[in-house]
């Protein structure tokens, strides 16, 4: 057994179909990251593995996406469609680099791992030329199967091509192969000459190698693992179990979830110790929640640090640029943007909090916003540590309260606050005696009969 270390991976990322949407299919999300990017986190990584990416003409969205995930890529252009291998010889120049193994994968399976990869490669230390991925389907209708005699693989047979016998075979082709590096250009480049139909087909790589006399194996997994996506329904069916795989490892990692089944995460959720997660939650990308923090029902979550024993919601919003410090407090309908709150702050009611920074042990009243925009430009409110902002406060942007600084309800606050004053803006009160009498029979008489 030689020891093999260098690889080049090819990944076709041309479009299929369009699913009914002007986005790239492979840019679809599945919680919240893109085919692609779920693909490409599952690919081997390090100096001794070079990625080429294969899309379709004017799909530089596709390109600018592979390029945010792997800056090291090299992508190519399949002008025309001309089936499977030919989409791989597209990133010729990448195979001819000599690589002990290349393996070619596709970039609309989001729920394929690394280590699928990691055993699809694994026979070719022992001397095959070829190994296939395989899975047992529940329905292999339309699924090419894999002929196998002993541990070798024969053939991969179409289904339109199959005998009653063939169909009724359930080990099918999952369509991603590794390949010994040295041949592999040999191989596919011979599979022209195999068929007959004008397209080229990575299907045929197994008859060649056979007629070459080397050794096609088959690596089994599991059906879900290798889901494509060609639809919008088949979209849907890849999320409940990337969910499913998301929620199971939360658990395991010790996050509490009281009804896992209602709580939605992100592929790169990152959870501390003893965090409980009530029902009907949303994590969306970029959200990291600390040691022992609550996220209540019914809260929306994108982009946002939460800090060690913070409590939100429920019914609470964070938005990107979100940071919450230990012990912070969001309550109900209350939403934060672009906005660090120090620990201890507590917004507890039917606030905004947007551009602001707000100071340690500060409490913010029910219904204060920080008018942050101006119809053009977003402007920031600092808030200082120990600050009391009075229920029904409006703040504009740009403006600085001082620490300890009070702020009297109802104020519309729109110049600095020093330290420690006591702040208070409020048109002054006007009281009319038998004012509210007068006005009720004034309007009393004024009633047409069609209003009663």
């Amino acid at each position: 057994m030689s020891a093999r270390s260098s690889l080049t991976i090819v990944l076709a990322a041309g479009e299929g179909t369009r699913m009914q949407s002007s986005l790239p299919k492979v840019l679809h999300p599945v919680a919240s990251q893109s085919l692609l990017a779920h693909v490409l986190g599952a690919a081997p990584k390090g100096v001794d593995s070079r990625l080429a990416v294969v899309i379709g003409p004017d799909h530089t969205a596709v390109a600018d996406e592979v390029k945010r995930i792997r800056p090291d890529a090299a992508s190519f252009v399949q002008r025309e469609r001309l089936g499977t291998a030919h989409a791989v010889l597209a990133a010729r120049d990448a195979i001819v680099s000599g690589a002990d193994d290349l393996l070619v994968v596709f970039g609309d399976t989001p729920l394929i791992s690394a280590e699928t990869f990691a055993r699809l490669r694994a026979p070719l230390r022992s001397g095959a030329a070829l190994a296939v991925l395989g899975f047992r389907a529940a329905d292999p209708t339309g699924y090419g199967r894999l002929l196998v005699e002993g541990d070798r693989l024969v053939e991969i047979r179409e289904h339109a091509d199959a005998t009653p016998e063939q169909r009724a075979i359930k080990l099918c082709n999952a369509g991603m192969m590794a390949f010994d590096g040295r041949k592999a250009l040999q191989i596919i480049e011979a599979i022209g000459n195999a068929n007959s139909k004008g397209e080229y087909y990575l299907t045929d790589a197994v008859t060649v190698v056979r007629e070459l006399g080397w050794e096609a194996v088959v690596i089994e997994t599991s059906e879900d693992e290798v889901r494509g996506i060609n639809t919008k329904a088949q979209l849907a069916e890849a999320e409940a179990v990337m969910q499913a795989r998301l929620r199971k490892a939360a658990l395991e990692a010790g996050v509490t979830l009281i009804a896992p089944e209602t709580v939605y995460l992100a592929a790169d959720t990152t959870f501390g110790k003893d965090v409980t997660i009530e029902p009907f939650v949303v994590i969306g990308p970029g959200v990291s929640i600390s040691d022992g923090a609550v996220i209540h029902s019914f809260s929306h979550i994108v982009q946002a640090s939460i800090g060690r024993h913070a409590s939100v919601g429920p019914y609470a919003r964070l938005r990107p640029g979100t940071s919450l410090g230990d012990g912070a407090r969001i309550g109900n309908f209350v939403e934060v943007k672009a906005a660090t709150l120090e620990a201890g702050v507590k917004v507890n009611h039917l606030s905004y909090i947007g551009d602001a920074h707000v100071g340690a042990n500060s409490n913010i009243g029910a219904g204060t916003i920080t008018c942050n925009y101006d119809g053009f430009s977003k402007h920031k409110t600092t808030i200082g540590e120990g600050a009391f902002v009075g229920t029904n406060s409006s703040l504009v942007a740009p403006v600085k309260i001082g620490n300890g600084a009070y702020i009297g309800s109802g104020s519309v606050i729109t110049k600095d606050v020093p330290d420690d004053a006591l702040a208070v803006e409020r048109s002054p009160q006007t009281n009319r005696e038998g004012g509210a009498k007068r006005y009720r029979e004034l309007k009393t008489k004024a009633r047409t009969p069609k209003d009663r």
